[in-house]
């Protein structure tokens, strides 16, 4: 898993697999095992599935880079606490779900609760369980 900066502001969270690491064939596979780890969790809540590819090839003017072939999001939020109104700026979190040619790519942005990042790297790290 990549830590990195996106448009030098937002930290996110990234791995890409290359199809053959996973035994799973789409994007609706890997949105389907995320999902079930989150029902599992007593804190999550699952909140939806969000298609941005559908959304963004939609668009009169939509732009999607030829090489992705889908992308979407599981929306989904921790919130354990509510202590100010300024959390809310924050929640909910997502794991977003791209193919590519070769690859998936799963990424997250990171969140202000260390625990949640936890949470959000081993949900995307145990999509590698099986290996051919």
């Amino acid at each position: 898993m990549e830590q990195k900066i996106f448009k030098d502001k937002y930290h996110i969270f990234e791995i890409t697999y290359k199809k053959n690491e996973l035994k799973y064939k789409s994007v609706d596979e890997i949105i389907a095992a995320l999902q079930v780890k989150i029902d599992a969790h007593p804190v999550i809540a699952f909140i939806a599935i969000f298609d941005q590819y559908k959304h963004t090839s939609s668009l009169e003017d939509g732009i999607i880079n030829p090489n992705i072939k889908a992308a979407k999001n599981i929306v989904f939020c921790f919130g354990k606490e509510l202590p100010t109104p300024e959390v809310m700026a924050v929640r909910p979190r997502s794991i977003g779900v791209c193919e590519t040619e070769d690859s998936f790519v799963v990424n997250f942005l990171e969140a202000p609760n260390e625990t949640a990042n936890k949470t959000m790297e081993e949900f995307v790290k145990s999509l590698k369980t099986y290996i051919y």
